[in-house]
């Protein structure tokens, strides 16, 4: 499979409506082709949504036929970069598979039966239903779900006030181990300072395939500058194929290598003993639980060699402070995630790392960096608030154990539904309202996931295409692309305070609009329009700069607003540079030249809580992190892994043309060894099986994977939904996973056992 550039560019234009294939819903551009677009003819900045890191662009209509997009050149991380599924965003404004007008379903659930409708019967049908089911079944068992970031607040904001706490991002399928480990032990996350580190350690992390464009150009300089790179894979990543060295670590050995390299650095006295002092609690009992973690044990448990695990902790530990662990997002997605998690950030608590050039550090926001500088350098965005909202009494659906408090807190546990659904814990889901969300994609155990779809009474689709999720509603409420409409400021802070802006470029193709308005117009339906007193979004946009119409032009003219220096708090000539700027700034100094006094985590104990007692009181024997040694698969399957590859954003982009084009194939990685064993040879029709389910793929054999391990990528094989190559070839992951929940962090469990055959 290939394309050349020449074919990419001229698919840039109208055009690639032709790209996909099968059949066409009701109210698509198909019936009424684009021929012309209209919108902003030189650059105007804005956000890219093409995945969940919002990257900040600017782009333009060209000749009123397609639109050029590149990132934005006030953004100093960002600059013209965008990746390819940034360039491709122009692809879903013209594709005739978008939704573009209002649609109810017409025959069962997911047989794709579909009238058009208009706006005020969609809203009128919809909030009757609601209605209706609160007043027989409770608020509570209507259930919100959202991709989360600016999409998911409007949505939200609706649950609010209906009075249902059922509101849940797409967190505990992608980034809640990591978020949740930040929780326990420093009350925030942390950022990481990749460009200037010496040493980089990637437990799964792959930044040049799961694209953020800043932090990946950030990974690319450092390892220009001559930073080391040791990746801990169980397949040959783009990541590990740039390492300077490649482990293929056995799925659910990461934490056993992380706990035996911090028994190095303990044992050999490596660690930062001033900043263990200072800024942690729980040293005793990390010593406890790693005296028997030693390289050895590690080495059975992940088949990494024990002198390569001690090497390079005593590789790393010579490069600290300036040398990183990434905690990335998740790696071989086990029951052990929240240990995994929180023992990442013990290690580069251990190299003294924090608030260190090349290490990690707090968001600077404005608040907190206008203090230490003595002066206003930043204006502080008001967040817009509601009086009066109702008190919500009833408990989550998630709430069903005292250790989910963290996750409760931060998205939820969405893959909840299905107990809630299907068997009443802790009591009964009636409804399902999403938006641009697609969980049959993420969520594990799809049977039992469609199994939940027929039995709910009423499912509300918001989205730009007919994803596999939306082919379950019963109405299809079509949203504006990122290109087509404007949103809130965001604050994008990093080592100083920074804010951006999406803005509206295209003009609204159909009769399409902003989720954000949708959820307005539906709640004012449910007679709910007392919760919402802002016109539009430019309302909305003054409020959150408190009236300054200065600032509200400026940050529409450039996009991204960055205000004063970088500071790291520990880092001496960060912290020369920050007082010779701001000379208020001196009393904050210590007499190490740093600000050591300002640096505070919002934890319990005001440090790094290695030992968290809340979390033992909440479940036992997790108060400090330890392996539990949970099974992943059985002794005669084959470990069964997914990842992300640069072009497809998981169950989302397998829509859009231009990244359809790009990859349309999904094949399974299989080792040589493994596939002569079956008899299976590269391009073979396959099949996997266990006792979720079964699928049937194409095998691609290569020695970049384990032999006792088959990885595909996630985001095929969609039974439902609107049909393209990109979606329907391949496996579908969710078909193979079996629903269980992982401990304390909620995440869906990402790997399972498989047996493979010749179909």
């Amino acid at each position: 499979m290939s394309i050349s550039r020449r074919s990419f560019i001229k698919g840039m234009g109208i055009g690639c409506v032709g790209c996909t294939v099968g059949s066409l819903p009701p109210g698509a551009l198909a019936l009424n082709p684009v021929t012309s677009l209209k919108g902003q003819s030189k650059l105007t900045p804005s956000l890219c949504e093409m995945c969940s890191y919002r990257c900040p662009i600017e782009a333009q209509v060209v000749n009123n036929k397609t639109v050029f997009i590149q990132g934005n050149r006030n953004s100093p991380h960002q600059k013209t970069r965008v990746c390819a599924r940034g360039g491709s965003g122009v692809s879903l404004i013209y594709d005739p598979k978008r939704i573009v007008k209002p649609m109810k379903r017409k025959g069962p659930r997911g047989a794709g039966e579909w009238e058009v409708i208009s706006w005020e019967q969609a809203y009128t049908e919809i909030a009757e239903k609601m209605a209706s089911i609160k007043q027989h079944y409770g608020a509570e068992s209507i259930f919100f779900s959202s991709k989360s970031g600016s999409l998911s607040s409007h949505l939200f904001h609706l649950a609010a006030a209906f009075g249902s706490p059922n509101t849940f991002t797409h967190a505990s399928t992608c980034p809640a181990g990591k978020a949740i480990a930040a929780s326990v032990m420093m009350g925030g996350d942390l950022k990481m300072d990749l460009a200037n580190s010496k040493y980089i350690l990637s437990f799964g992390h792959n930044l040049y395939e799961g694209i953020e464009v800043a932090e990946t150009y950030e990974l690319m300089t450092a390892q220009e500058r001559g930073a080391k790179l040791v990746s801990f894979d169980p397949r040959l990543s783009v990541v590990s194929s740039k390492a300077n060295e490649w482990f293929a670590i056995r799925p659910g050995g990461d934490l056993p290598v992380l706990m035996a390299m911090c028994h190095i650095m303990v044992k050999e006295n490596l660690y930062d003993k001033d900043f263990i002092e200072k800024f942690t609690v729980g040293f005793p009992q990390l010593v406890e639980v790693l005296q028997d973690t030693t390289p050895e044990w590690a080495q059975a448990h992940s088949d990494v060699p024990a002198k390569d695990i001690i090497r390079i902790t005593r590789e790393i530990a010579a490069k600290a402070p300036h040398a990183l662990v990434m905690p990335g997002h998740r790696a071989t997605f086990n029951k052990d995630e929240i240990n995994m998690r929180r023992m990442i950030f013990t290690f580069n608590a251990l190299l003294g790392n924090i608030e260190r050039e090349g290490g990690m550090y707090q968001k600077k926001a404005a608040a907190k960096y206008n203090k230490l500088a003595g002066i206003d350098v930043a204006p502080e965005l008001a967040k817009p608030t509601v009086k009066g909202m109702p008190k919500i009494t009833a408990k989550r659906v998630d709430a069903t154990a005292p250790q989910f408090k963290y996750i409760n807190k931060g998205g939820g546990i969405v893959q909840s539904i299905i107990d809630s659904t299907l068997h009443g814990v802790p009591y009964q889901t009636k409804a399902w309202i999403m938006s641009r969300h697609n969980p049959f994609q993420t969520v594990s155990c799809r049977p039992d996931l469609e199994k939940t779809a027929q039995k709910l009474d009423l499912i509300v689709s918001c989205d730009v295409y007919l994803s596999e999720s939306a082919s379950y509603a019963d109405y299809l409420l079509p949203e504006s692309t990122y290109l087509e409409r404007d949103e809130e400021i965001s604050d994008v802070s990093g080592l100083n305070p920074a804010y951006a802006l999406r803005q509206q470029v295209v003009e609204p193709i159909g009769d399409t609009k902003p989720s954000w308005l949708i959820w307005m117009e539906l709640g004012k339906k449910l007679g709910l329009a007392s919760y919402y007193p802002w016109e539009n979004m430019g309302v909305r946009q003054l409020y959150q700069v408190k009236g300054d119409e200065n600032l509200y032009k400026e940050i529409h003219q450039k996009g991204y607003l960055s205000y004063g220096i970088p500071l790291l708090l520990r880092e001496p000539s960060y912290v020369k540079a920050f007082v010779a700027q701001y000379p208020d700034a001196i009393k904050h100094v210590d007499s190490n030249n740093m600000m050591e006094k300002s640096l505070s985590f919002k934890s319990p104990s005001g440090l790094i809580e290695i030992y968290s007692e809340e979390l033992e009181s909440l479940l036992e024997n997790y108060g400090i992190p330890r392996f539990h040694n949970f099974p992943l698969k059985q002794k005669d399957e084959l470990y069964f892994i997914q990842g992300k590859v640069a072009v497809h954003t998981n169950g989302a982009t397998q829509y859009v043309p231009l990244l359809a084009e790009l990859m349309w194939k999904n094949p399974v990685w299989l080792h040589p060894d493994t596939a002569k064993s079956h008899g299976i040879k590269h391009g073979d029709e396959i099949i996997l099986e266990n006792s979720v389910g079964k699928e049937k793929a194409h095998a691609l054999i290569t020695t970049g994977i384990r032999p006792d391990t088959v990885f595909v990528y996630m985001g095929s094989g969609s039974k439902t939904g609107e049909k393209t190559p990109a979606t329907t070839n391949g496996i579908h992951c969710s078909s193979l996973l079996p629903h269980e929940i992982s401990p304390v962090s909620g995440t869906d469990v990402h790997t399972s056992g498989v047996k493979i055959s010749l179909a």
